[in-house]
């Protein structure tokens, strides 16, 4: 049995969203069981509804909730006996294997940090999500956590994003891994290894000589992100994030361009029912709700945020991903590989 703690109370919709989407999530998936936090009342409105879905959770009533917009120290501090808190303890306890919430990011993060901590030896825990790409979906971090880094917090990167790229293959799929290591590249202004910042290339300098679980390829640049050029990008959270939110710009004005376009003549409305089949193929494979989903890396615990804004499925392909990452055991994975960068560092340092 999987068990995924969540937070029910937090984002923009609350047990609204979150109910109908533990059920789509249960289709397929029986072994899983949810430990949901919040207000019960609210949650057994919409949570009536779902007989099947009924039998495989487990409520834990709180009517305090952490508010989206609290400061990350208002709510760390008033933090005690709240749905998040008390889901995020769950995994802490080994009463869960993962925990999902769409509430407030930096109260989720601080708390995620305080009672999880980190994997010994990670100087500081990422953000990472999936990204589609032409070839293929691609792993991005840091998206935000930490805005300047140095190269050996970016070596670190570059060895949760190999794991957590490694569980994600599976896509679902119990089956067996595919044992090729997943390529890694990180993010810079060219292709040179003369260019860009000297945290960056003092980064690639180590990544080039050391064993990871990955397969460094050097750098890349910014149209490599939809390319799917590699399987993991890595880097700071600066430029991470800035790069998420160009993606997420640019996917929006080619749905407002095309949704124009195809109403702007009666030939174009034609056009369009014509284009019907290979124009829902398109929205499909460039909804952003499919990806939703952003993992902390690098705590004792996975812990997996939701956009605040997400549906029903926005929110079920989060917790999606948080029961792809407990069946492959990521947390053990992580602190095996940071062990052995750890011996190798030592070994390096003792070589200069």
């Amino acid at each position: 049995m999987i068990r995924i703690a969540i937070d029910a109370m937090g984002g923009d919709f609350g047990p609204k969203a979150i109910i109908p989407a533990l059920d789509m999530v249960l289709k397929g998936r029986p072994e899983v069981h949810f430990l949901i936090y919040g207000d019960e009342v609210k949650i057994k409105k919409y949570l009536s509804r779902y007989k099947n879905l009924n039998r495989q959770v487990t409520i834990f009533h709180t009517d305090k909730m952490v508010q989206n917009d609290d400061k990350p120290s208002t709510a760390l501090r008033a933090s005690k006996g709240s749905g998040m808190r008390m889901a995020i303890e769950a995994v802490k306890n080994g009463e869960a294997e993962a925990v999902v919430s769409a509430g407030n990011t930096g109260a989720l993060m601080a708390m995620a940090k305080i009672v999880l901590k980190t994997v010994p030896g990670i100087h500081r825990p990422a953000i990472a999500s999936v990204m589609p790409g032409i070839h293929g979906d691609t792993i991005m971090l840091d998206l935000g956590a930490n805005v300047l880094v140095d190269a050996d917090t970016l070596v670190q990167f570059a060895v949760l994003g190999s794991v957590f790229a490694r569980a994600n293959k599976t896509r679902d799929q119990q089956g067996a891994q595919d044992d090729k290591p997943p390529s890694v590249g990180l993010l810079n202004i060219g292709s040179e290894e003369t260019k860009g910042p000297e945290h960056v290339r003092e980064a690639g300098e180590i990544l080039s000589r050391i064993d990871f679980p990955g397969e460094y390829k050097g750098f890349v640049e910014g149209n490599d992100i939809t390319r799917g050029t590699v399987d993991v990008i890595v880097s700071d959270g600066y430029a991470g994030n800035i790069s998420l939110k160009t993606a997420e710009g640019v996917g929006h004005l080619v749905r407002t361009y095309l949704k124009e376009s195809f109403k702007s003549s009666l030939l174009s409305k034609i056009g369009a029912f014509f284009a019907y089949f290979a124009l829902r193929d398109l929205r499909e494979r460039m909804d952003p709700r499919r990806y939703n989903g952003g993992v902390f890396l690098g705590l004792n615990g996975v812990c997996i945020k939701s956009h605040g804004g997400a549906d029903a499925l926005g929110f079920s392909s989060a917790v999606i991903l948080a029961v792809r990452l407990a069946r492959q055991g990521y947390i053990e994975q992580i602190a095996r590989d940071i062990g052995h960068l750890t011996d190798q560092e030592n070994l390096l340092s003792e070589d200069d």
